[in-house]
């Protein structure tokens, strides 16, 4: 009888502790319903749209999470010189903040590929179509990365001051950390904006097959939206610029 008694609190121990495992972050930033629309600029020419939005709550491993899109379209008329038809799906923990699950299918002039990641934050690893791997708590994909970044607090800090995160793509987990750089204020065709500017260095995964630095303008406010995103490749730089936006958090 005692072992039984021990047995049940041993298993009831187990599973408090599973439960208390899981961070929580307070998200004043964006909700379910939010949809971003931006403009692809390559230099002067606009190339394309890309839209980030938050269509609904599903549930993953017992979690709510989040179901984020974004998809980036060429424009029909700069098809004949680069077609781009890159779709990012992510399912992000709506307590935690933290991926579940990840899609990466990019398909950009003759290029294609395609990416898919499960994160078993319970045992601690993330499984792939090409086997399992290790991964430390909370880690993140590039798109969970994005929206983690609007609730960090950015306030009173310095240019070059940086928090350290991680980013699991392929078969490694590798460092990204977000630099904040400054503040600016920037018009875009959806307004002029009071911003914070923070550069994510990405080592590996990032959204666009041509790896660059990238830039991202975020209005100075709980809401953190993204409204310019400026990545500079080997052969000029394509900037993102909010166009429209509906169902921000109120």
């Amino acid at each position: 009888m005692k072992h039984l008694i021990l047995i049940t609190l041993l298993a009831a121990t187990s599973i408090f502790a599973q439960k208390k495992a899981f961070r929580t972050i307070e998200n004043n930033a964006f909700t379910v319903g939010e949809k971003l629309t931006f403009n692809v600029k390559y230099g002067f020419v606009t190339a394309g749209v890309a839209v980030m939005e938050i269509p609904k709550i599903k549930r993953i491993a017992g979690r709510d999470v989040y179901h984020v899109t974004f998809k980036v379209n060429s424009l029909p008329s700069f098809d004949p010189f680069y077609k781009v038809r890159d779709r990012y799906e992510t399912y992000i923990d709506v307590k935690g903040l933290f991926p579940w699950r990840f899609e990466q299918h990019v398909r950009e002039g003759g290029f294609s590929m395609d990416f898919a990641a499960f994160f078993d934050h319970r045992k601690g690893i993330a499984k792939t179509s090409k086997g399992s791997y290790d991964i430390p708590p909370n880690v993140n994909d590039i798109v969970s990365t994005f929206f983690y970044a609007r609730t960090l607090d950015y306030t009173g800090l310095e240019i070059g001051d940086k928090f350290e995160l991680h980013n699991f793509y392929k078969k490694k987990v590798y460092p990204l950390d977000v630099i904040y750089k400054g503040k600016e204020t920037i018009e875009v065709e959806a307004g002029t904006f009071d911003c914070i500017m923070v550069e994510p260095v990405i080592v590996e995964g990032g959204l666009f097959k041509t790896e660059g630095r990238i830039i991202i303008w975020l209005t100075d406010d709980e809401l953190k939206i993204p409204v310019k995103v400026k990545t500079k490749i080997l052969i000029g730089s394509i900037d993102a610029e909010l166009a429209e936006y509906e169902g921000l958090l109120k």
